[in-house]
């Protein structure tokens, strides 16, 4: 007798490299790894109990991605960030921002648009809890389907590190909190704005968002 079964997808097969660099990265953004914390092949891959290969492939990753720093004749250690690298992080993110809303804008998708307008709404539904770290969480959730939305897999991939020096900045840099109706109107504007296809008006919206955002974790 055959016996049917159902479909299976075949299952996902990830490199042990990228593995293990995902687990250092969410150490160091959750603070963890706290900044100027050495980072060893040995202990590490005793830790994992893993090779010294894909240790030292993901820490050449994370290396490269800015989250961690080589020092000659020292070794690798959690970067330290300071202002002039937070307001360059801004400075960058604002670059990929805009391209991106310019992309969703020619592109006149009115699917995307709505599913940004979703994450306001989870956002406005964050700031009623008073938590900031919520609203700030729904907030990198917002920028980061904004730019998975503009199609480009080149401006996801470089914002993918600045997410995650963004985040790094959000644990170690100190901080004024805005208000967080504020940060929300903020997005239903923009979100308003990308419906409406102005894209003159989509990306000084960025930049005003961008800049206010940077004042208040820089101060």
């Amino acid at each position: 007798m055959t016996i049917t079964t159902p479909h299976l997808q075949p299952l996902e097969r990830r490199p042990t490299a990228t593995v293990i660099a995902e687990a250092i990265r969410e150490r160091i953004i959750d603070g963890s790894f706290t900044p100027g914390t050495q980072l060893t092949e040995m202990q590490l891959a005793n830790q994992l109990d893993v090779s010294r290969g894909p240790v030292r492939e993901a820490l050449q990753r994370l290396i490269q991605e800015g989250l961690l720093v080589s020092e000659p004749h020292r070794g690798v250690f959690v970067v330290r960030l300071d202002r002039d690298d937070m307001a360059d992080v801004y400075v960058a993110r604002a670059a990929v921002e805009r391209e991106a809303a310019r992309q969703i804008v020619r592109r006149n998708d009115r699917a995307i648009v709505q599913r940004l307008g979703v994450l306001v709404a989870e956002m406005a539904e964050a700031a009623k809890t008073g938590s900031w770290a919520d609203v700030a969480d729904a907030d990198l959730r917002f920028h980061e389907a904004l730019v998975a939305a503009s199609g480009s897999r080149r401006l996801q991939r470089m914002y993918a590190t600045l997410l995650a020096e963004t985040r790094l900045c959000l644990t170690q840099m100190p901080r004024t909190e805005p208000n967080a109706r504020t940060v929300v109107a903020e997005h239903r504007a923009l979100v308003k704005a990308l419906r409406a296809g102005d894209e003159v008006d989509v990306v000084a919206r960025i930049d005003a968002h961008l800049g206010l955002a940077s004042r208040h974790e820089i101060r």
